[in-house]
């Protein structure tokens, strides 16, 4: 019986389909849904491209289905807004890179810093997010990627974001923002 090399393997099966709904997010038509590092490639292709820096491949059938599953790829510029979900819990795995989750109390202050990173990086891998915590993500390697799972259907008045963290329209006001809460969210760990 020969083997056959890792190439033959990588061709056996055709690539994921990639349906843009706008320039950030993608549904595919396949009905079974697969990732690959060809894939992801694609996927960081795509987010090098946009203006923030990231992309999804959503691989529920669409925004009205019940359960929202994504593969997510950011850039380590790509400012993620703090944020909180209203009636809807998340769940994140790292697939690859490192993060810091930082998450808040209403206020803004710190409540807790988890250094994220794949299983066998003596990291935290996955997390499961109640509702109504706001949390934002400080990417600390050159991309990040992750498979998030929430609830749908999508609804952007179920998220809600704070007056303390700019809205991401100001660059400057974001870069002053996110080196603020990476000191913070350094020195908030070494108090660990």
């Amino acid at each position: 019986m020969g083997s056959s090399s890792s190439n033959e393997t990588a061709r056996s099966h055709p690539p994921t389909s990639l349906r843009a709904q706008n320039p950030e997010v993608y549904y595919s038509d396949d009905a079974i849904v697969t990732a690959d590092d060809a894939t992801i490639a694609e996927l960081k292709r795509i987010a090098a491209g946009n203006p923030r820096l990231r992309s999804r491949l959503c691989t529920h059938p669409d925004p009205a289905s019940g359960l929202h599953e994504m593969l997510i790829v950011h850039h380590r510029e790509a400012y993620v807004r703090p944020h909180k979900h209203l009636g809807k819990p998340e769940s994140f795995h790292v697939i690859e890179g490192t993060a810091q989750v930082v998450i808040f109390e209403d206020d803004g202050r710190i409540r807790d810093v988890l250094e994220m990173g794949p299983y066998g990086q003596g990291k935290r891998c996955y997390y499961r997010m109640p509702e109504k915590v706001f949390h934002s993500i400080l990417i600390t390697s050159e991309w990040l990627v992750f498979h998030e799972t929430t609830a749908g259907p999508f609804d952007p008045s179920r998220t809600a974001f704070p007056d303390w963290a700019p809205d991401g329209s100001d660059v400057a006001a974001v870069q002053d923002y996110v080196t603020r809460t990476g000191t913070l969210a350094t020195e908030h760990l070494a108090k660990k």
